[in-house]
C-alpha cells in the first residue's frame, strides 16, 4: 500500500484524528463504566472547548495573514470602490463641486408594526415630502420593502428618534451636489447607480467611477468665482428681458478650457426629478438658434484672410442689395458707402452681403467647415447637437449665412469658431476638463495671425464707436459683435419680426500679440421682451451690458489689470460717437 492510503481512512480524516478521536471515547466510556457521570460530563466539555478554540485560533491566524501579508497592499493599486461609487469632481481651484456621501434608505415592515396610523402619521410630519400613496402601500404590504432613499445622517436621526417599530434604515452611497443649482448643467448629475446622466458627470462617467475610492478628486475646467458672476449677471438679465431661456459662457481662447458655462432656466442636481426636461437641456450645447449679426465676425474674417477686402476696402450700402431669390436691407440704413471696419461696426447687412458674394459659396462653406460651423462643438459633452445647415452652398445660402440666418448653431460651436479668430487663427477643442498650466494645446490653423490681429482690433472699434459700446470697459480693452437675429416662425411660413435671438460675442483684451491672455465672453437671450426702457431688446440693448458686467468681474480672478490707456492692433479710422444699433 501507498503512504496515502495508510495516512487516510475511508472516509478521507487522518489516522491520527481518527485516532484521538477514538481514545477520547474509550474515555467518555471508562468514565461512565466507573459510575462517574460527572467526569463525562467534564470531558465532553472540555472537548468542545478545545474544538472552540482550535477554530477561533484559525479564523485568528487567517485573518492576521491577510492583513500583514496580502499582495493587494504591496500592488501600488487602491482597491476598487464597490457598487456605484463615485470619485469628487472639483472646480480648477479644489473647490468641492459634487461628492458621495453616506445616505440611509428606509425600510418598512408591516409585520412589525404596532400601530399603523401612528406610523402613518409620525412619518409623514416628520418627512413632508414621502409620498404617501408608497407610504400606504408599504403599510398594507405583507413583506419589508423599500421606502425612501437618500436620508442624510440628520433627517435619519429624525425618524429614528421617534422610535417606530418596524422602520428600519440601510447605509447606501448618494451623489450629493453642495452647490445646487449652480453649475448644474456643465456638472450634470447621476442614477442611483452611480452611472453618469447629464454634463461632466456623463462625459467623464467611466473615469470618475475608476478613480472612486482613491484619494485624488477630478477637476473640471470651470473657476467657480468666473461661474458664480456669470450667473448672477446673465440672471439680472432674465429678470429684467424675461427670455424663455438664456445662455452664458467664458472660455480662455488658447487653452479651449470652458471657465463658465450657465443655461437658463436651471434645475438642482441633487432632485433633478423634480425639474422639467426643459431645465435640464444645457442650451449651451443642445440647443441651436440663428445668430444673427454675430455671424458677420465670421464673413468678414474669411474676407480679410482670402484677401477679398482690406480694413479700408468700402461696400455700397446706399441702397438694398440683391443677392439670388434674396433682396437685403439694412435694419439701420446709413444710405452711406461703408468701409469694412464700419460694415462692422454698424452691422451692415448689405456691406456683408457684398462681401460675401465677392468670397464666394465654396471658400464661404470651406471656411465655415474648417471653424467648425457645420459640425457638432468638439467637447467632452455628450450633449453637443449638430447644426443645421443649407442643404447647397449656393448665393441664396452665402447671403443668408453671410449675416447668421439660414444657419443654426449651438453657443458652444460659435465659441469654438470665434476663439480661432482671437487666438491667433487656431482652431482648437473646447474641453471641460482642467488642463496643466503650461498645456500647449494642439490646433489647426484657419485664419492667419495678420487676420486674427485684425478683428481683435475691428472688433475693438465694435465696442468704443459701434453697435457694442454697452460692453465697454474702461481699462480693460473690450471687443465683441452684437446679434440680433429674427426667429423663424413656421406657421407663418416666415421670420417672426417680435420674437428674436439676442446676443454679445466679446473678447477681451484686444490689446497684445497673438500669445496674450486672452478670453471669450458670450451672453444669449432667447426671446427676450422689452425691458424697464421699453425699447427693442436687442444685442446691444439686451446682451451686451451684461457681457461688459460679467467682463469687469471676472478680469480679477483672471489676473487682468485695468490699464489706463492702451493702443490699437491696426489703425483704422473711428466715425463719430453717434447711436449705431445692429440689424435685426
Amino acid at each position: 500500500m501507498s503512504l496515502g492510503q495508510h495516512s487516510f481512512d475511508r472516509f478521507g480524516l487522518p489516522r491520527w484524528l481518527r485516532d484521538r478521536m477514538w481514545d477520547l471515547e474509550r474515555a467518555f466510556e471508562r468514565a461512565r463504566a466507573s459510575g462517574r457521570a460527572e467526569d463525562d460530563t467534564r470531558l465532553r466539555i472540555f472537548f468542545v472547548l478545545v474544538l472552540f478554540s482550535l477554530g477561533f485560533l484559525g479564523l485568528a491566524v487567517g485573518a492576521t495573514r491577510a492583513t500583514l501579508f496580502s499582495d493587494a497592499l504591496n500592488s501600488g493599486e487602491a482597491a476598487v470602490a464597490i457598487g456605484g461609487a463615485r470619485a469628487d469632481l472639483v472646480d480648477r481651484n479644489g473647490k468641492m463641486l459634487a461628492a458621495d456621501l453616506l445616505h440611509y434608505g428606509l425600510y418598512i415592515d408591516p409585520r412589525e408594526i404596532w400601530d399603523q396610523a401612528e406610523t402613518r402619521r409620525d412619518l409623514q410630519a416628520t418627512m413632508p415630502d414621502l409620498d404617501p400613496q408608497r407610504l400606504e402601500r408599504a403599510l398594507r404590504g405583507s413583506r419589508r420593502v423599500f421606502l425612501i432613499g437618500a436620508l442624510t445622517p440628520e433627517e435619519r436621526a429624525k425618524v429614528n428618534d421617534l422610535g417606530l417599530p418596524g422602520v428600519t434604515f440601510e447605509p447606501e452611497q448618494h451623489r450629493t451636489y453642495p452647490l445646487g443649482p449652480t453649475a448644474a448643467h456643465i456638472i450634470g448629475f447621476s442614477d442611483a447607480g452611480g452611472e453618469g446622466i447629464s454634463g461632466a458627470e456623463a462625459a467623464f462617467n467611466e473615469d470618475i467611477r475608476a478613480a472612486a475610492g482613491g484619494q485624488q478628486p477630478i477637476p473640471l475646467s470651470i473657476d467657480l468665482r468666473v461661474q458664480g458672476a456669470l450667473e448672477n449677471e446673465l440672471w439680472k438679465a432674465v429678470a429684467e428681458f424675461r427670455p424663455k431661456g438664456a445662455v452664458g459662457v467664458v472660455a480662455d481662447v488658447h487653452t479651449g478650457e470652458i471657465l463658465g458655462l450657465a443655461s437658463w432656466p436651471v434645475f438642482d442636481p441633487n432632485r433633478p426629478g423634480k425639474s422639467s426636461i426643459d431645465a435640464q437641456t444645457d442650451r449651451a450645447a443642445n440647443s441651436i438658434y440663428e445668430m444673427g449679426s454675430t455671424f458677420k465676425a465670421f464673413t468678414v474674417a474669411i474676407g480679410l484672410d482670402t484677401g477679398v477686402a482690406t480694413p479700408e476696402s468700402t461696400f455700397d450700402a446706399t441702397h438694398p442689395f440683391q443677392m439670388g431669390y434674396r433682396t437685403i436691407h439694412d435694419y439701420h440704413a446709413t444710405h452711406a458707402i461703408l468701409t469694412l471696419v464700419e460694415v462692422f461696426q454698424h452691422s451692415s447687412n448689405i456691406g456683408t452681403a457684398r462681401l460675401a458674394e465677392s468670397i464666394g459659396p465654396a471658400r464661404l462653406s470651406d471656411y465655415f467647415n474648417r471653424l467648425g460651423l457645420t459640425t457638432p462643438a468638439k467637447i467632452e459633452l455628450i450633449e453637443t447637437r449638430r447644426p443645421l445647415t443649407p442643404k447647397v452652398w449656393n448665393e441664396d445660402a452665402v447671403a443668408s449665412t453671410s449675416f447668421g440666418h439660414g444657419i443654426n448653431v449651438t453657443p458652444l460651436a460659435v465659441t469654438r469658431a470665434m476663439i480661432a479668430l482671437l487666438n491667433g487663427g487656431q482652431s482648437i477643442p473646447l474641453t471641460i476638463h482642467k488642463l496643466a498650466p503650461d498645456a500647449k494645446v494642439a490646433g489647426t490653423q484657419v485664419v492667419s495671425q495678420k487676420t486674427s490681429m485684425q478683428m481683435l482690433s475691428i472688433m475693438r472699434a465694435n465696442v468704443t464707436g459701434g453697435s457694442g459700446k454697452s460692453a465697454n470697459i474702461e481699462g480693460l480693452f473690450v471687443g465683441g459683435k452684437t446679434g440680433t437675429g429674427d426667429k423663424w416662425d413656421p406657421a407663418a411660413r416666415a421670420y417672426s419680426h417680435t420674437k428674436q435671438v439676442s446676443s454679445f460675442a466679446a473678447v477681451f483684451p484686444t490689446t497684445g500679440g497673438p500669445q496674450t491672455k486672452r478670453y471669450f465672453v458670450l451672453i444669449l437671450l432667447d426671446e427676450p421682451q422689452r425691458g424697464h426702457l421699453g425699447v427693442d431688446p436687442t444685442g446691444g440693448i439686451a446682451a451686451a451690458p451684461a457681457a461688459g458686467r460679467v467682463i469687469e468681474r471676472i478680469a480679477p480672478f483672471l489676473g487682468l489689470r485695468r490699464h489706463a490707456t492702451g493702443t490699437q492692433m491696426i489703425p483704422v479710422e473711428q466715425p463719430a460717437e453717434a447711436d449705431v444699433s445692429e440689424e435685426r
